[in-house]
């Protein structure tokens, strides 16, 4: 397919975008062509939109930028057999070589020569995005373009509390943004006893609560150790999910997790964060764990199912549908964090 398309485009190395027309991707042999139906932006959009130091040293400009989609087949290569045209997709957007020790290992979330789509390569805040078939999610015909374009943030958040034992235990999710709020969601769903929800604005702990976080805590106005203390008999909480980036808050989850417990750190501090290694670590025998992606493709797995047996709702989080031509309110909402999910119609 040749022509022009509307896409937003990291233009500068500086605070922005702008929607531009640029030519509509050409297919490789193992390649698809999706039209996008519905784009949603990510804590690590607003990164690249504001310019912080993280994306200073990662990105690239000028480029389209944007990984969360989902569309519809329009054009494949003629190696491509997994998708046909008309198909309702969504995509893994970790695009790994198959060549590493860790992918040899089946660990592709974790490969080392990763290139993530719309950070690496060209993104997907476009009315048309070209990708590798074998990252792409089949999605059923009848699921909403809104709610399929958030499966991979919610692949984050499942990874996260699905990577050790939920059913019973007290979960606090800490950092009550998009993922934190899917987490909240999941630990319900997989049969947590206690969810504890932390952060600091209002209005996302209002959508934590509706989530099915049964405490929700503004960090600013209670002691969250104090709180998880006070709710587990002085134990502590059985599993953190550390989704704020935030050094104190982080420190906090460390101080607040029991004796044996885990700490599963999504988040990505734009600095080095100071740890007492000693006593909240290795005194308390805690298992802490690096999380990034999706596991390739059991957790999609898990997304799809959760989703298509209504264990997991995710309607009430999408707060705003935006055209396209209306990025620039939707990252507004995201940073001063007046929303839940902003999904973007091209």
């Amino acid at each position: 397919m040749q022509g022009k398309m509307r896409a937003i485009v990291k233009h500068h190395r500086g605070f922005g975008a702008e929607l531009q027309m640029v030519d509509i991707p050409s297919i490789k042999e193992d390649e698809v062509l999706i039209k996008v139906k519905a784009t949603s932006i990510c804590g690590t959009d607003v990164h690249i939109y504001t310019w912080d130091e993280w994306s200073q040293s990662r990105v690239h400009p000028p480029y389209v930028f944007g990984h969360e989609f989902a569309g519809e087949v329009v054009e494949i290569g003629n190696k491509v057999t997994n998708v046909k045209i008309g198909d309702h997709v969504s995509a893994e957007t970790h695009i790994v070589c198959g060549d590493c020790l860790q992918c040899l290992r089946g660990q592709y979330h974790i490969c080392k020569n990763t290139k993530i789509i719309g950070v690496d390569t060209q993104g997907c805040f476009a009315e048309y995005v070209a990708l590798p078939a074998t990252n792409l999610w089949k999605n059923p015909s009848d699921m909403p373009f809104s709610v399929a374009s958030i499966q991979e943030p919610m692949g984050n958040a499942v990874h996260t509390v699905l990577a050790g034992e939920v059913a019973g235990r007290t979960v606090a999710v800490i950092g009550c943004g998009p993922i934190g709020l899917m987490a909240v969601a999941v630990a319900k769903a997989c049969g947590a006893s206690q969810v504890l929800a932390f952060d600091v604005n209002e209005y996302r702990l209002e959508l934590a609560k509706k989530m099915g976080a049964t405490t929700v805590v503004h960090s600013m106005n209670e002691d969250p150790v104090a709180v998880a203390q006070s709710l587990t008999n002085g134990d502590g909480v059985d599993v953190v999910c550390e989704m704020s980036g935030h050094p104190i808050a982080m420190n906090q989850g460390f101080e607040m997790v029991t004796n044996g417990g885990r700490v599963s750190i999504l988040s990505l501090p734009v600095r080095p964060v100071s740890v007492d290694v000693t006593n909240h670590i290795v005194f308390k025998g805690i298992e802490v764990q690096g999380i990034t992606g999706r596991k390739m493709y059991e957790t999609w797995q898990q997304v799809s199912s959760l989703l298509h047996a209504k264990q997991v709702s995710v309607e009430e989080l999408i707060t705003h549908e935006l055209p396209l031509e209306e990025f620039e309110k939707g990252f507004e909402l995201m940073i001063e964090g007046k929303c839940g999910k902003v999904v973007l119609i091209p």
